[in-house]
């Protein structure tokens, strides 16, 4: 095994995974009414698919995580749990292989590991912020905002869909190649994340937890 690197990143680092974990709060559950209000199946489009992910203001799902590393010879593997609750509170539980929370709420991250906390005010990292925009954006169905730092490909159909997310901003490509986020219809299955260093990441969402 190579070097590895040490273990608190630096915050620039953080803002590929602060997206990841926004992504996946895309959740699969139905918010009341939505199914009524569903466009039908078929090829759909970008507004329509935006429309279908704004309709979710709560998830509780669990996720499975794997990171290719450049410094490293063996991916890391992870899972736990994801709590989401609109319009902007994120809770990323890190249950194996050791736990670890990661908390995004009204513009404050938390991670937890270990008994030591670290807070950080996202408005004091501006790099990070196009990432929370994107998904803010996505979530509220905003495609302007969107297409504000991202250019955005959509492909398959409703049933089956793939977003393609290209960093239009400078700043943000000089981090992240791609994100490539896959579902059906309002549920996100997996994100992808390349970066320009040529780490990679792959969330799997999995099913819903019970209350």
């Amino acid at each position: 095994m190579r070097a590895a690197r040490c273990a608190t990143p630096p915050v620039a680092r953080l803002a590929p995974a602060c997206a990841l974990a926004l992504v996946c709060a895309l959740l699969p559950a139905a918010a009341p009414g939505a199914a009524a209000a569903a466009p039908p199946a078929g090829s759909g489009s970008l507004d329509q698919l935006l429309e279908l992910l704004a309709a979710r203001p709560h998830g509780y799902v669990t996720f499975t995580e794997v990171h290719q590393l450049a410094v490293l010879d063996r991916p890391l593997q992870s899972s736990g749990e994801l709590l989401y609750d609109a319009p902007d509170r994120l809770e990323k539980r890190t249950l194996q292989p050791k736990p670890e929370d990661l908390i995004l709420d009204h513009g404050i991250l938390t991670a937890r590991r270990g008994g030591r906390s670290r807070v950080l005010a996202l408005r004091d990292y501006p790099q990070i912020v196009p990432f929370l925009e994107s998904i803010r954006a996505t979530l509220a169905g905003d495609r302007a905002g969107l297409e504000r730092y991202f250019a955005v490909r959509y492909s398959g159909s409703l049933d089956h869909w793939v977003l393609e997310l290209t960093p239009a901003d400078p700043e943000v490509a000089r981090a992240v190649e791609h994100i490539r986020i896959s579902g059906e219809r309002g549920a996100v299955r997996s994100v992808e994340i390349r970066q320009t260093d040529g780490d990679a990441s792959v969330l799997t969402v999995g099913g819903e937890v019970a209350p």
